[in-house]
């Protein structure tokens, strides 16, 4: 076995001793365009994860790097003149410069060519003479390009600049410094690596990088390794206060952009991606070393263990891709957040930094609470005097409610709990009229422990259902059962009950959802169709009528009839349908609103027949009650609404009477690609809540209380829906109360049901294990500083 290595970095170093030791017998060659001794970036953070693979995988490796780690478990993060820390965290740490000294002296006991200073023979040229080429030369790799139309590379240059340095002050541990100037916010990515030295990242959005003057000591060429030293002295003098007159050490540094890379596969016949070269994560969340390195560690594991080169392949991409793939999603949320680090510096500093360490939804509340519960401890006293209402809610002596469980005003109601049943299409109506499973549902999600319960997709006119099975009122009929049904839920639970209005625009008139999801059009059984314009929702669906102005004052006059009905059905919130395709929708997105009148074009223009509507509804709406809007904050295709206009939208409804915005997003056009994830919407909740001030309604893809619990405190919503999951367990809200102990007022069980309110024994939980240790280890301390110890001097 012939194995070419192009780069001589710490992936592909790594990747060469593994492979050696494993297969002896195998001649490996790295080719490396620099010098042994030349290095660009200042320290690599590793997690303990990664090193146990290390110590099992080559513990002479790993004994070596650990004779050199900066250890240390806490975070701070210095906001706003404060310095608040949290502990629990473990970080390891050493140069990057003393990592590649320790893989090169690996190789070369172990026998492997490498070339320094070898510019490596194309990719190509390689594949044809060696069995395997591992291509390991970075983010900007030649191979990658050479092969681009099998990997189909997907970079995606981000827009914050940042700078790569090092600093001779040693912080004691992993610092984030948030300042902010007459320019703009800076932030600042800091973590010792050794004795004497720290890495230290500047990074900073491009308006405030301009207006800060940066771009005027960038607006030249720099020749390879050379530094922007006007820039690094300008940071110096910005920093000063967190640097302790302590210097910035440059090593090839420039202001650069951050660039995600990902691939569609990672290999091409017997060539094959690893490192950067394959992907990129920000390096908020860790290192793009420690993911070479474990990238190096599958590759060299699945080449021992299967029979031939494509196979190993094939097994090393399908092991290997997942983990990146969920490590960037992280680094994606990570990214996101400090690109818009600006939107959260009205946070308090408490409420500040816990959003900053939750902010990749990997560490969550109960998470750090494990980590640290002095800190989460006092995150929740903070919040929970902040966002105190009147009537106060009290809790149990001793006990803390959850943040979920803390009250919240809503328009004119004072909701017990943070949690919403949203609004489900249940398909169960006749002729427009709820029945029976409409009342079980409602009545079943009402004692099920939530704030509010709002019945789903009721339409405003019998033209306006999406389907034959979609309940409606607009009718005498309609209203007595929706009166029924709250009358019955009311003697059973004292929830909020709403109820959503809609118009389905061009998505009416099809059969209830197959299999697949898709809605068939009824054809002749159907109704006539209208829109913001007269196009399809797919090639399959019929073509709506452009909605005349005489079309839009009926469809106001219905939205206002329907309201008063639901006031008089008993219903304490309304929730209008502007998101999901619906007619409303429709008007707002510029995928679906053609139109050349004053009802199309400009954003202004788009949303000037939904506020019609709103004003309608808020004129006959009683101000005691919630008024509520959801929209689709993402078309999520090329060309649709974007965020900007929604923060404008959002910002307008509430001027025209919304209490709040339920933030959804999507469903607008068929040709749509989301990227589904956990609380993969709840951004776009965060980016209203915050740029606005209006309260918002965080939901899609949110099924843990730990994720409620995370949400509300971070301040990146003010309330969740929480859909599917209450759909498998109706009991959802007052099962999380159990599962936290927490018996307060913001969780009433039934009293019927009482006997059932603590959580029940499980297998095994009535075995109480034996002593089996003779000493226990004691708990390792919450807060460990990096604290070295000076050199002694000789005499």
């Amino acid at each position: 076995m012939r194995v070419a290595v192009i780069g001589g970095g710490p992936g592909g170093l790594y990747f060469a001793a593994l492979a050696k030791q494993l297969s002896p017998h195998w001649e490996l060659t790295v080719w490396e365009r620099n010098a042994a001794d030349d290095t660009f970036g200042f320290g690599v953070v590793f997690s303990d994860e990664t090193l146990d693979g290390i110590a099992q995988a080559d513990p002479e490796i790993h004994e070596a790097m650990s004779a050199e780690f900066a250890r240390w478990s806490d975070i701070d993060v210095r906001y706003k003149g404060q310095v608040l820390t949290s502990g629990g965290h473990g970080f390891a740490a050493l140069g990057r410069k003393r990592l590649l000294q320790i893989l090169q002296e690996r190789c070369a006991a172990l026998e492997v060519d490498v070339r320094y200073r070898t510019q490596a023979p194309p990719a190509s040229e390689l594949a044809e003479e060696y069995d395997l080429v591992v291509a390991s030369d970075g983010v900007r790799s030649a191979t990658r390009s050479a092969f681009a139309g099998t990997f189909a590379p997907d970079l995606d240059e981000r827009h914050c600049r940042y700078m790569w340095l090092a600093t001779d002050k040693v912080f004691e541990a992993f610092t984030f410094i948030v300042a902010e100037r007459d320019f703009g916010t800076l932030q600042v990515h800091a973590y010792p690596f050794d004795a004497t030295r720290s890495t230290f990242i500047v990074e900073i959005d491009e308006h405030s990088w301009r207006q800060a003057g940066f771009e005027t000591f960038a607006a030249r060429d720099f020749p390879p390794g050379t530094s922007d030293e006007e820039s690094i002295r300008l940071c110096e003098e910005i920093l000063a206060d967190h640097l302790d007159g302590h210097r910035l050490i440059p090593n090839g540094s420039k202001w650069i952009r951050f660039t995600t890379v990902r691939n569609t596969t990672w290999r091409h016949e017997n060539v094959v991606l690893l490192g950067d070269a394959a992907h990129t994560a920000h390096f908020s969340i860790g290192s793009g070393t420690k993911l070479a390195m474990e990238d190096a560690l599958a590759l060299a594991a699945c080449l021992h263990e299967h029979p031939d080169v494509p196979s190993a392949l094939a097994a090393y991409e399908a092991e290997r891709k997942p983990v990146v793939e969920s490590t960037q999603r992280a680094a994606q949320a990570s990214l996101e957040w400090f690109e818009n680090v600006g939107r959260y510096t009205g946070q308090e500093p408490l409420q500040f930094a816990f959003n900053l360490l939750t902010r990749s939804r990997r560490v969550t509340y109960d998470n750090l609470r494990v980590r640290d519960q002095q800190f989460t401890d006092a995150v929740d006293t903070w919040h929970a005097a902040a966002t105190s209402v009147a009537p106060p809610v009290a809790t149990p002596a001793g006990v803390a409610a959850p943040p979920m469980f803390r009250p919240f005003r809503l328009g004119g109601l004072c909701l017990r709990n943070r949690v919403v049943v949203p609004p489900t299409a249940l398909y169960a109506a006749q002729g427009g009229v709820p029945g029976d499973f409409d009342l079980v549902h409602l009545s079943t999600q009402s004692i099920g422990g939530s704030a509010l319960v709002i019945a789903g997709m009721t339409a405003v006119s019998a033209d306006g259902r999406a389907t034959p099975r979609c309940p409606g009122l607009y009718s005498d009929e309609q209203e007595a059962a929706w009166r029924r049904i709250t009358d019955f839920v009311r003697r059973q639970s004292d929830a909020c009950l709403g109820i959503q209005l809609t118009h389905a625009g061009r998505r009416a008139a099809t059969g209830t959802p197959r299999a697949d999801g898709r809605c068939v059009p009824l054809g002749e059984e159907g109704w006539p169709l209208v829109a913001a314009s007269a196009l399809p929702w797919d090639a399959g669906s019929a073509t709506p009528r452009e909605a005349t102005r005489a079309d839009m004052e009926a469809i106001v006059r219905d939205f206002a009839a329907a309201a008063r009905r639901a006031d008089r059905a008993g219903f304490d919130a309304l929730e209008l349908q502007y998101g999901h395709g619906h007619l409303m929708s429709g008007f707002l997105s510029p995928l679906t609103n053609k139109r050349t009148d004053s009802y199309g074009g400009s954003l202004a223009n788009r949303m000037r027949f939904p506020l019609e509507v709103l004003r309608a509804v808020r004129a006959v709406w009683p101000f005691g009650k919630a008024l509520i809007v959801r929209i689709s904050a993402a078309d999520w295709a090329e060309g649709g609404i974007s965020e900007p206009e929604v923060v404008d939208l959002c910002r307008a409804l509430a001027e025209a009477g919304a209490d709040a915005i339920d933030v959804s997003t999507g469903e607008v056009v068929a040709h749509e690609r989301p990227r589904h994830g956990r609380s993969y919407q709840t951004p776009y909740a965060d980016l209203i809540r915050n740029a606005t001030g209006i309260p918002v309604i965080a939901v899609g893809a949110i099924s843990t209380y730990d994720d409620v619990n995370s949400l509300i405190l971070a301040g990146r919503a003010d309330l969740c829906a929480v859909g599917r999951a209450q759909l498998h367990d109706p009991l959802w809200t007052l099962h999380a109360a159990a599962a936290q102990q927490y018996t307060g007022p913001a969780a009433p069980w039934p009293a019927s049901w009482k006997a059932g309110s603590g959580r029940p024994p499980g297998a095994r939980t009535d075995r109480v294990p034996p002593r089996l240790h003779l000493l226990r280890d004691l708990p390792a301390p919450v807060h460990q500083r990096w604290l070295p110890q000076p050199a002694a001097t000789a005499v």
